[in-house]
């Protein structure tokens, strides 16, 4: 194998590939990318779970394939001086030059390195990369980390005619996004559940432009193709939550308030709390305010943010990380908060426009003395 790149170019496709590089393997390969140099240069890191696959602009001379311990590589071209790179092996030696630096290093088998499972076509969709971007990242946060419901580990991937729905969902919470697409193909209606972990990823590797990004869903795997990286993923079997009917709509309570305001209402009153010092925000709705306060053993404090609306004093508890994250994630300056009682879920939606997101936060109990 012999070729020349651009030092960036391949360090940011080394990175790309990286991602879905294994740290400790049984099979030392996955430890490694694999490199193939054919009509362009192929970039692949795969953890038996999420693969990636990258493609770079490169000037081969020599074809072949080999598989190069991620790390090392990464650091080795990482600190290269910024300029062409030229890349040669022979039999399992490696030779990389750049400038004055010159580095021989040994390189495994790449039979090896597994192959990518095969997605089998069945359905697909197209859609803006900062739109997948944004619907991936504000919904994310409320995937399950809990294994005994391994479904819920990934978000639900749903498309119909009105577009795609976005939807994670923890036991505690619940963040819904729905957008518009492009286009798709296939079955009028389908779903998939996508693993949390692959969906970090695809955040990542989507940029905030408006080039399309592409999703297929296969019999067993469900494949992303950005630009000039793919990523393939197990998709998660099992049964998701009915979300539409977990969703309380007829709230007898609704109030509007600023995103930002209630961000930092609940960002002071939180001072208090840790992990140490684990305490619910005990939240009073009235006529056009909301007293947020609690208590833990270092103290107590107490904020009011001005609200749109009569709460009609009603008293709900709730913890002031899952709450808060709801608003960080909300895409819009000013949020519709709908309630019911002291023990029902709170609804955040946007006040006008489309209801493209839905963040549902259920209420924890509060005691006298909190």
């Amino acid at each position: 194998m012999k070729f020349t790149c651009e030092k960036a170019l391949l360090q940011a496709a080394i990175s790309t590939a990286s991602r879905a590089v294994s740290p400790k393997s049984s099979i030392p390969a996955l430890e490694g990318i694999l490199l193939e140099a054919g009509n362009d240069l192929r970039l692949t890191g795969y953890n038996l779970e999420t693969g990636i696959r990258t493609t770079v602009p490169a000037e081969i001379s020599e074809q072949g394939t080999l598989v190069l311990g991620a790390r090392l590589f990464g650091e080795i071209i990482r600190k290269l001086p910024d300029d062409m790179v030229s890349f040669q092996s022979t039999n399992y030696t490696v030779n990389i030059k750049c400038g004055m630096s010159e580095f021989n290093i040994l390189a495994t088998d790449p039979e090896e390195f597994p192959e990518l499972p095969a997605v089998e076509y069945q359905n697909s969709l197209l859609l803006p990369q900062n739109v997948l971007k944004s619907m991936i990242g504000q919904t994310l946060f409320a995937v399950s980390d809990n294994e005994s419901r391994p479904i819920h580990t990934g978000s639900l991937f749903e498309v119909d005619e009105s577009g795609l729905t976005v939807v994670s969902v923890d036991g505690y919470r619940l963040a819904l996004r729905h957008e518009a697409i492009e286009k798709k193909e296939g079955a009028e209606t389908f779903s998939f559940v996508v693993p949390g972990a692959a969906l970090s990823e695809v955040e990542k590797i989507c940029a905030d432009s408006d080039e399309s990004a592409s999703v297929t869903q296969g019999a067993r795997h469900v494949m992303f193709k950005v630009g000039s990286t793919m990523l393939v993923s197990r998709r998660l079997e099992g049964e998701f939550l009915a979300y539409r009917q977990a969703i309380p709509r007829n709230n007898t309570i609704q109030v509007e308030g600023d995103t930002r305001a209630l961000i930092s209402s609940i960002d002071r009153v939180s001072l208090i709390i840790s992990d140490k010092l684990k305490s619910p925000l005990r939240c009073i709705f009235d006529d056009g305010v909301l007293n947020i306060s609690t208590k833990t053993a270092i103290g107590d404090a107490a904020d009011v943010c001005p609200i749109s609306g009569d709460g009609k004093g009603l008293e709900i508890g709730f913890n002031n990380k899952y709450l808060m994250d709801a608003l960080k994630a909300a895409p819009a300056d000013r949020v519709r908060l709908e309630l019911t009682t002291g023990v029902s879920p709170c609804v955040i939606l946007p006040t006008q426009g489309d209801e493209n997101f839905l963040y549902m936060v259920l209420p924890v109990r509060l005691k006298a003395g909190d």
